[in-house]
């Protein structure tokens, strides 16, 4: 037996060394043999973490010491945190998917070109956004910030905060556009960045934006935020700089579930969950705003600029005629020392931030496992996505073309080629991670709906992350004979297979809109309704329930027949409120991402995603319905 795990043994220190692929006959054959002896043999109950997913190659285990020395077939097939086999396997599999053909044929280049030319216009609108967004409250508000108030900008802030890398900014352009003005990033920065190595969310106010001034724009922004934290079980740090709730619009923040009071709620929501909270105080804390220090876990306050109160001293001298000043009534020195409602004192902001990194790096979490590095970029450049941003619905190119823009090594195993082509479902890897594709091309008919339906019971089943990668038709079916009514109804029982299915996948989700969203399809390809952890659009995106180019179809068919002056009304209405920035601006989504980044911001998502057990969905007791 020992003579025959050793030849085992050398043989796979071998094929890792030759970087040689394993025949899935023999690591199936074996592993079937071996399993069982080996774990009875260490009284195991389990050989291998299944939820670990690290891809192991010949490079990667060279670096952690693996070649070189004789690894016995028992020990590989039970190792708990290095060379599982199932990555094992895997590693190896993936490299055989087949590769897409990502060429343009000529009959095509004039689609690519109107395409091109349409996103060079949309880009150039979201420099200038970014531009916008990054003055904050204008120069007057930066100085008076940083110079009579003597507080660093907010993004300074974030950099003493986090850990130099990958951060990835939610909403950027929320609130600009609003009926009650332009409201920069809503008052407020959010997203996920690395904070002494840990993944956390962030929700950092500006106070250069309308003085801190809370609108209903930016507590939406913060539930949003908070939806994340918990969805994804990460850490939340809160940098409170507000002025409190901006009263002529109390009714649009106040009374009803999701406003501002909603924000407490998800505070103790998530502090009996065990997500860990952390504030940090650098500025004012005033009425509704000073319950998000008090009900964190942790509280750091910086010294003569912040402050926490319901009320500040002019409200107090016109109650009682009492002078008091900022610091007495609720400065640092009198919270740390008289009312306890913080935990850590600091003199400066600096001071401040180091605090805070020391709080997470105290919250004995574990640390995000190393992610790949030696996976295979595509083999197609990703500015190319630019040409491939469909301008309209009849300017869609073969949805191919992009997967091999995006894909690892611009490989992509297909599920179902020759059935319901027009909806693409497959397998591929993204930055390493192994992912499950959902993408539009062309109607999402009956046989394509049953084709997805079943595509996502897998990647539940198998607990793989699904991409959804929507670009739905804008116009709406018309029905004029029965056979085409019975048609159309069956369309709609397989689509409404689709949407349970989608509804009830519990994996992580990510949707990426690159063309429309329209109707009632967006809801299979899991729209914003459907909850995804990340829903982005590209600039070209439109959102609604029909294309602006349609409404007079739309119109006809609903018995609404107007005349020609409403028509035009109605189009220009809907060309600006299915836009992309007008979208991003109320939050309906995660933000607007240019075509070329989507790869580095899906592989940024698969990061941060936590493989938390999932509760509704039981894999060793859950049958995938086929068709």
């Amino acid at each position: 037996m020992s003579s025959e795990l050793a030849a085992r043994s050398r043989w796979v220190t071998g094929r890792f060394v030759s970087r040689s692929r394993l025949p899935s006959s023999f690591v199936f054959k074996e592993y079937l043999k071996m399993q069982q002896k080996s774990c009875n043999s260490n009284k195991r109950g389990q050989c291998y973490a299944a939820d670990v997913r690290r891809l192991w190659t010949a490079n990667t285990c060279l670096k952690m010491r693996f070649l070189g020395k004789t690894i016995l077939w028992r020990k590989i097939l039970c190792f708990p945190h290095n060379l599982m086999f199932n990555s094992l396997v895997r590693t190896y599999l993936t490299k055989t998917y087949p590769v897409l053909n990502g060429k343009l044929q000529p009959i095509h280049q004039h689609v690519f070109e109107s395409n091109l030319q349409n996103s060079m216009i949309h880009s150039k609108r979201y420099l200038e956004l970014v531009k916008q967004v990054q003055k904050g409250g204008g120069e007057k508000a930066i100085l008076r910030h940083t110079q009579r108030n003597r507080k660093l900008l907010v993004r300074d802030r974030l950099r003493l905060l986090l850990d130099k890398g990958e951060i990835l900014e939610l909403s950027p352009f929320a609130g600009l556009g609003m009926p009650y003005g332009d409201i920069p990033a809503a008052g407020c920065i959010t997203g996920i960045g690395k904070v002494s190595g840990v993944w956390c969310v962030f929700i950092a106010n500006d106070a250069t934006v309308k003085g801190g001034t809370v609108y209903p724009v930016a507590v939406k922004k913060q539930l949003r935020a908070q939806d994340i934290a918990i969805q994804n079980r990460l850490p939340c740090i809160y940098l409170v700089d507000s002025g409190g709730a901006f009263l002529p619009l109390q009714a649009d923040i106040f009374p009803d579930k999701n406003h501002g009071g909603r924000t407490f709620y998800n505070e103790a929501i998530m502090s009996a969950t065990g997500i860990p909270q952390v504030a940090v105080v650098c500025g004012s804390c005033t009425a509704g705003g000073a319950y998000i220090p008090t009900m964190a876990d942790e509280t750091v306050m910086v010294d003569k600029i912040g402050t926490i109160f319901l009320a500040g001293p002019p409200l107090v001298k016109a109650a009682t005629g009492e002078d008091s000043s900022p610091e007495d009534l609720g400065g640092a020195t009198m919270h740390a020392k008289v009312s306890g409602c913080i935990d850590h004192f600091a003199a400066t902001e600096e001071e401040a931030y180091k605090c805070a990194r020391n709080i997470i790096a105290t919250l004995n979490l574990e640390l995000p496992p190393n992610m790949p590095t030696d996976f295979e970029e595509p083999l197609y450049a990703a500015e190319e996505l630019n040409g491939l941003a469909p301008r309209d619905y009849a300017h869609t190119l073969d949805i191919k073309l992009v997967l091999s823009r995006l894909t690892d090594g611009s490989k992509f195993l297909e599920f179902k080629a020759l059935f319901g082509t027009t909806l693409l479902t497959g397998f591929a890897q993204i930055k390493g991670h192994l992912v499950g594709i959902v993408a539009n091309n062309g109607e999402l008919t009956h046989h394509a709906s049953l084709k997805g339906s079943h595509f996502v019971q897998l990647c539940d089943q198998r607990n793989i992350p699904i991409i959804f990668l929507q670009n739905t038709r804008p116009n709406v079916t018309v029905t004029r004979t029965l056979t085409k009514a019975v048609a159309v109804t069956n369309q709609l029982k397989a689509q409404g297979s689709m949407i349970a299915s989608v509804a009830c996948a519990t994996v992580p989700k990510i949707t990426i809109v690159i063309g429309g969203c329209y109707g009632g399809e967006s809801f299979a390809m899991c729209g914003r309704s459907f909850d995804p952890n990340f829903l982005f659009l590209w600039p070209n995106a439109r959102i609604g329930l029909v294309s602006p180019n349609h409404c007079s179809e739309f119109l006809k068919i609903d018995g609404n027949i107007q005349d020609e002056a409403q028509q035009k009304t109605m189009k220009e209405m809907l060309e600006v409120e299915t836009s992309a920035f007008h979208s991003t601006s109320r939050i309906w989504d995660d933000g607007v991402i240019l075509p070329a980044d989507t790869r580095t911001v899906i592989g940024q998502c698969l990061n941060i995603f936590k493989r938390e057990p999932r509760f509704h969905s039981h894999p060793e007791r859950q049958v995938t319905l086929r068709i």
